[in-house]
């Protein structure tokens, strides 16, 4: 027994409760300092769940709470998860979703501006912060996050877009029942928070690397050391100026692996010439690890 709780990855597990922490407290800012003042409409599962709770007032007498219904949207999504992504990816969204949900019951709904579009930048940009930053670390703020990573593996498009063409219907239906300027308030709020995604979330940026360097197995070797990929070797490159022979090596990382590449290269090789071109497309197969 003792050898099976030194064998767990505690560490991996408490940084995933404190994302799981994080994202839930900035969700909760968003909500109730936000998007619920400012009548603004979120993303995904958070903006139908918004829409829902306006609705029951109307349906069943009574304002069911946001952290309700955005819990109990979710259940469904958990099963496909596990079926689709992975066990360990489920259960730690069950975590965050529960956390999530907590918080936006416990955080008191506080006014900090009426004007809609303070509230809708602000709003966009706390949530936005949140699910990058949860998805940077492996975790998922549960809804469309599920649909989204699932066809990012398949087309290589990134989470932000993916996501505003799922919300695209939320916001229609949004303005539908509550009036257009809510439409166009909340397609604002949900165009930052993509924005916003995109850029904490850098494992979906490619990068294509070119390597010249005269010891091409110690470069390869770290490389593959620190990360999982796969690099095509151009042996016997010759300089123009002095004609000397060295290896050429290409191979492409995301953003997020960046700072392992620059490390591999000092210790492999620091007088190596490394080229890195920014946010390159990508056909055929890359590996992206699970989350």
């Amino acid at each position: 027994m003792k050898k099976f709780f030194e064998s767990l990855p505690v560490h991996d597990y408490t940084t995933k409760l404190s994302v799981s922490i994080v994202y839930a407290i900035l969700a909760s800012v968003a909500m109730n300092f936000f998007y619920q003042p400012g009548n603004i409409y979120s993303s995904g599962i958070t903006g139908l769940a918004q829409i829902l709770t306006t609705l029951s007032t109307k349906v069943v007498g009574f304002k069911v709470p946001v952290s309700i219904t955005l819990y109990a949207l979710n259940i469904p999504l958990f099963f496909i998860a596990w079926l689709k992504i992975g066990k360990k990816f489920t259960i730690f969204t069950v975590l965050t979703v529960t956390l999530t949900s907590v918080f936006m019951q416990i955080v008191p709904q506080t006014t900090l501006s009426n004007d809609p579009i303070i509230c809708a930048i602000f709003g966009g940009g706390v949530m936005g912060s949140g699910i990058g930053f949860a998805l940077k670390n492996g975790l998922s703020s549960g809804g469309l996050d599920i649909f989204s990573i699932t066809i990012r593996k398949k087309t290589g498009r990134s989470v932000g877009s993916i996501s505003m063409y799922f919300n695209g219907l939320i916001i229609f239906v949004a303005g539908y029942l509550f009036g257009w300027q809510y439409m166009f308030y909340s397609a604002l709020s949900i165009f930052v928070s993509g924005k916003v995604t995109d850029a904490v979330y850098t494992k979906q940026k490619k990068m294509q690397v070119m390597i010249i360097t005269k010891n091409p197995d110690n470069v390869i070797n770290e490389i593959q050391k620190k990360m999982r990929r796969g690099i095509t070797i151009i042996h016997e490159a010759e300089g123009a100026y002095r004609h000397d022979k060295q290896t050429l090596l290409l191979t492409v990382v995301t953003r997020f692996e960046l700072p392992a590449l620059e490390a591999a290269m000092k210790e492999s090789d620091p007088s190596a010439f490394v080229s890195i071109s920014d946010n390159v497309k990508i056909l055929g197969h890359f590996y992206e690890e699970d989350l």
